[in-house]
Parts: structure tokens; C-alpha cells; sequence
């Protein structure tokens, strides 16, 4: 193993569950994806995978077509990017059983999130979810079960009965639910190993992972987005699982989506010290464990969350993470390599300002997302141009409107806007209106909510 890349599979994830790009948008982000030193993606869904049947009612508004997701598939391997599907089966199924016709499955009735794995029909739901989803991905390596943050398990009417056996317990309950999707995927899809994000394995006794058979049938990913990761409680976790008999390991880092829900800009030094102590625990750690590295960039904490940083705005971020993973560091020639591929004069000044800077699939509604970020909401409040204020607001919001139209579906736009612009916008109007400054009533609100033009 060369000391220089020691993460072989470097996977970029692709968070699905809000502001899904058009397909149009994935082309010209994966050639980028690739030449900064990615070769596979991790691709979760959500809603937006076109099911059939009884799962039709899973499909968003805008979920890709068949046809569109074979496009996907395609583009990824014109740029040698090895897909890897996710579709949760446990937790985070939010989805699924917000639907009516779903809801008898959850563990706890009040809360859509994690399934009850007693009911033989949950299982059944499961599988057909992981069946359509391998139907259109026909030969995959791995396939994500995701089984991450199982919320209230152990908590339904059926568990808590289940949980008075003298040898029944939430850590039974889950390596069960785990192994029985874990074997479906490996009867019904040979040669597609399965993934699991590790967090719900990490305490589990050892004896216990390793009796249950699970390790046997399943790849963990380890998961840890901080700045300030333990590198070596990382590394004892690594020989836990060894012991266990897991024999093959990945880590996970994040380029964006790990620092507060509405976050609209990544903060890039955290990121980058994030990969700088994963790649510590790929070169202390136990030599050839590591498959790879996922970069995940979440778009929602939750299905029912609201959305933080949009795939344009994590670009840089994820050009820098990349790049330090391939070259084992991020010194002054692995930036200076980053701010090439970007087309940036400098990725500090990116942070602050910068009007159109980078030629990067999406660098205008990085540049304008900063814009408003960073300036909206103290130009509001100090509200010293009044009239000028609003129409030059409005103006950018236009350009970031037409921006966004290329890269997202309008319920995106309207999301992200209705987030982050349309409370500053109407807190302006309503002040201008206050302020009384016009004879002439204000012309009324466009599509989006707010003027457009100045004031008489």
C-alpha cells in the first residue's frame, strides 16, 4: 500500500433527500469529480429513485426516470466513477413511513423514522425496495443498507414485550434486523456485498457482534465528520471490529452537511482538518483495513429537515478534501493544484466575497449563495440605502433564481429561497412599507414573494 493514497475506493456521496440536481448538472460535476481524484459514487436516493407498484407513492415530485437514472449510471462510468447505491432499511426511513399506506411498519406509531423489525411485512418492504434499486444497478460491488441512528428502537408496543425475555436486548434486536436484510442481499444479489454506517455496532459487546453472524455478511463504515477526531479511540475501534471478524473496513468523512443543519456555506478548514486525522488513522492504523473512504456531503440531517449547503456551494471544499486524500496532505502545492482545478484565484478569498469566481460547474451559484449568505441579512438590518437596497437585493436573487434553474428542480429553489432569503426580503418590504416613503402604493409581490422593481 503506497503511503501517498491510502484510501483505494475514495466514494463521493450524493445525499438525495433534498435539492436533488438534474441530471445535466451530474454531467458536468462528474468528469470534476474524477479529475480531482474520485472514483466512485455513493448515490442515496431517498424519494427520488423512480419505484414501482406498491412503491410508486415513494417517488417525489421530481424523482428521476428509469431512463434518467441509467443516464446517471452512464455519466458515472464515462468518468471511471464505481457506483454504490444507498437505500436506508431500518433507520431514517422517513420516506417511506410518513405514507399512509406505510405507517402500521413504524416502530413507534407517533414518529416516522425507524421500522419495526418484528413485523414480517417490514422485511418484505425492505426487500423490495433493495430488489427494485438492483434491478437498474445490475453487477454492483456493494450496496449501502444504511442502518444508521435506529431512533426509539426497542421502544414500540412489540419491542418492549419482546425486551422482558431474560435473553432479548436492543443490541439482539438490531444485529437481527441487520442480518436479515444483510442475507436477503446476499442470496438474491450474489457478489453484492452490503454496507452499514458502524454507529449503531459501536457499542455493542464483542462476543455478541461476533455470535451474531453479522460480521460475516457485512462491510461497517465508520463514520466521523469532526475536526478534532480521535485518531487513536478510531484505530482501537478498527481492531474491535477485526476481532470481531469483520474483515473489511471504510471510513467516512464529510466535505459538507456535518456542521449545523441550515448551513449555507461549508467552513472548508473544518473539512479539511476532518480528512487530515482520517488519513492519520489510514496510515497508523492496522495496514490493507481500510477499503476506502466515503465523503459524504448531507443535504438534510432528516428527510423532514431543512436543507444546508447545496452541491455547487461544496465544490471547493470537496476539491480540497479530494485532493489532500490523493497527495497525503494538503500542503502549499496541493492548494495551489485545488485553486487550478477550480479556476479560483485564491480559496481563502472565495469564503469572504468574490463576484463570478471560478469557472467550476456551478461557481455562479456558489459566488451568489456566498453573496447572499454572507451579506442579505446585516444589509437588511442595517437598511441603509432603503429603496436602492431592495431592488439590488431582488436583482442578485434573480441571477442566483436563473442559476439555480440549471442545476435544481423549482421545489429545490423555492425551498432554499424560502430559507434563506424570502424572511430578509419580506422583513425589508414590510420595513420600506412602514417607513411610508412612497405616494404610490408598492407594485405587487412576484412568483417568488417580493418585488422586483424600485419603488416610485
Amino acid at each position: 500500500m503506497s503511503c501517498s493514497v491510502p484510501f483505494k475506493m475514495r466514494l463521493v456521496h450524493l445525499d438525495l433527500k433534498g435539492a436533488p440536481p438534474k441530471v445535466s448538472y451530474l454531467s458536468e460535476v462528474f468528469p470534476l469529480f474524477h479529475a480531482l481524484g474520485a472514483n466512485g459514487l455513493l448515490i442515496e436516493y431517498e424519494d427520488m429513485f423512480p419505484y414501482e407498484g406498491r412503491l410508486r407513492l415513494l417517488r417525489a415530485k421530481h424523482a428521476y426516470s428509469p431512463s434518467e437514472v441509467t443516464e446517471i449510471l452512464h455519466l458515472a462510468r464515462l468518468s471511471e466513477l464505481e457506483v454504490v447505491p444507498l437505500v436506508q432499511t431500518f433507520g431514517h426511513m422517513e420516506f417511506v413511513l410518513k405514507h399512509e399506506a406505510f405507517a402500521h411498519l413504524r416502530e413507534v406509531a407517533l414518529f416516522p423514522n425507524t421500522l419495526n423489525p418484528h413485523e414480517a411485512e417490514s422485511l418484505a418492504l425492505v426487500k423490495d425496495m433493495i430488489d427494485q434499486i438492483l434491478e437498474l444497478h445490475r453487477g454492483v460491488r456493494w450496496l449501502h443498507i444504511g442502518c444508521d441512528e435506529v431512533y426509539y428502537l426497542g421502544e414500540g408496543e412489540t419491542s418492549k414485550l419482546w425486551l422482558q425475555q431474560e435473553q432479548n436486548s436492543h443490541a439482539k434486536l438490531c444485529l437481527s434486523h441487520m442480518q436479515a436484510v444483510a442475507s436477503h442481499v446476499l442470496a438474491q444479489h450474489p457478489g453484492t456485498t452490503p454496507l452499514v454506517w458502524d454507529d449503531m455496532l459501536r457499542d455493542i459487546p464483542q462476543e455478541q457482534l461476533k455470535a451474531s453472524g453479522v460480521p460475516q455478511l457485512v462491510e461497517p463504515v465508520l463514520w466521523d465528520y469532526g475536526a478534532d477526531l480521535d485518531v487513536h479511540s478510531k484505530i482501537f475501534l478498527m481492531g474491535k471490529y477485526q476481532e470481531c471478524g469483520f474483515q473489511r473496513l471504510w471510513a467516512a468523512s464529510a466535505f459538507k452537511g456535518a456542521t449545523g443543519a441550515n448551513q449555507t456555506l461549508p467552513p472548508v478548514e473544518h473539512h479539511i482538518r476532518n480528512h487530515e486525522q482520517w488519513l492519520q488513522v489510514a496510515v497508523s492504523g492496522p495496514v490493507d483495513t481500510l477499503q476506502g473512504i466515503i465523503l459524504t456531503g448531507w443535504q438534510r440531517y432528516d428527510h423532514f429537515s431543512v436543507l444546508c449547503e447545496l452541491l455547487p456551494v461544496g465544490i471547493p471544499s470537496l476539491a480540497a478534501c479530494l485532493q489532500l486524500l490523493v497527495h497525503g496532505g494538503f500542503a502549499e502545492d496541493v492548494k495551489l493544484r485545488v485553486e487550478h482545478f477550480l479556476g479560483v484565484s485564491s480559496l481563502e478569498i472565495m469564503d469572504t466575497m468574490s463576484e463570478g469566481a471560478g469557472s467550476f460547474p456551478g461557481s455562479d451559484i456558489h459566488a451568489l449563495v456566498t453573496q447572499i449568505s454572507l451579506h442579505l441579512r446585516s444589509s437588511v438590518d442595517t437598511l441603509l440605502e432603503r429603496n436602492s437596497l431592495l431592488s439590488r437585493w431582488s436583482n442578485l436573487v434573480q441571477q442566483l433564481e436563473v442559476a439555480l434553474q440549471l442545476a435544481f428542480y423549482p421545489d429545490t429553489i423555492e425551498e432554499w429561497l424560502e430559507e434563506n432569503v424570502l424572511p430578509s426580503m419580506q422583513r425589508l418590504q414590510g420595513l420600506l412599507q412602514d417607513l411610508g416613503e412612497a405616494a404610490a402604493p408598492l407594485p405587487p409581490p412576484t412568483s417568488s414573494g417580493w418585488d422586483t422593481g424600485q419603488n416610485p
